[in-house]
Order: C-alpha cells, then sequence, then structure tokens
C-alpha cells in the first residue's frame, strides 16, 4: 500500500477511519526527509494494514502550525484517534519498526484511561 497524502481537510477523516495512522510530516527541501521517503514507503509495503501519510509542510503550513511541528521530518503516530507517538528526526528502518510494533502492541484500554486521568488531574488543578 503506497502512502497517501493528506491536508488539513482530510487528516481528520483518515485519523477516524483507520485504526492506526502514522503520519510523515516533510517538506521538498528537507534532506533529512528525503533520506527518510523510501524507509517510510517501505513500511506502508511491509504494514498494508496501517495507513501511511504524508504531510507536505510547505502546502500545509496551518495544519504543521496546529499540530506544532517545528522541525521536519516529524512522524506521528495515531491510534483509535490518539496521539501515541510524535517525534522529530529521519528513523532508521529498525527504528521505525520499533515504532510500529510498539504502537500495534498498545492497550488502547489503558491508555485511554490515563488520558482520563490526567484530564482529571488537570480540572482539579484550574
Amino acid at each position: 500500500m503506497a502512502t497517501k497524502e493528506l491536508t488539513g481537510t482530510t487528516i481528520e477523516q483518515a485519523i477516524k477511519d483507520n485504526d492506526i495512522v502514522l503520519v510523515d510530516f516533510w517538506a521538498e527541501w528537507c534532506g533529512p526527509c528525503k533520506r527518510f521517503g523510501p524507509v517510510f514507503e517501505a513500511s506502508s509495503d511491509q504494514h498494508p494494514e496501517i495507513l501511511h501519510a504524508k504531510v507536505d509542510t510547505e502546502a500545509e503550513q496551518a495544519l504543521a502550525g496546529e499540530l506544532g511541528i517545528t522541525s521536519i521530518p516529524t512522524l506521528m503516530a495515531f491510534r483509535e484517534g490518539i496521539l501515541v507517538f510524535n517525534q522529530a528526526g529521519a528513523l532508521p528502518g529498525p527504528a521505525l519498526q520499533q515504532v510500529v510494533d510498539a504502537v500495534k502492541g498498545l492497550d488502547m484500554d489503558d491508555v485511554r484511561a490515563q488520558i482520563q486521568a490526567q484530564h482529571a488531574e488537570h480540572s482539579h488543578q484550574s
């Protein structure tokens, strides 16, 4: 499965419609992004059940700003609509595979419980 270009208008639906979404934030002028591209493509072939998406930060500056992208490449992983991984820097293949395995292995009930606990904590502090 090839990677899919996402935009500010399509990213939300893509994250809703897929269990796991990996998003590569990149730009044409970025050397490390170009090196990470083939690694990301290879992962999309190995894991057709995971949506591998790319966001061109030049074309989608508002979206990149909204998501707080400060350096590229940045890889984000969403599972069941929740951001579970966010890291800048080009990953080598084995490191990307570790991220995929970790995201697949998450206990999402546990993740949601942690998020609820954090929200409860914040609402007590305000």
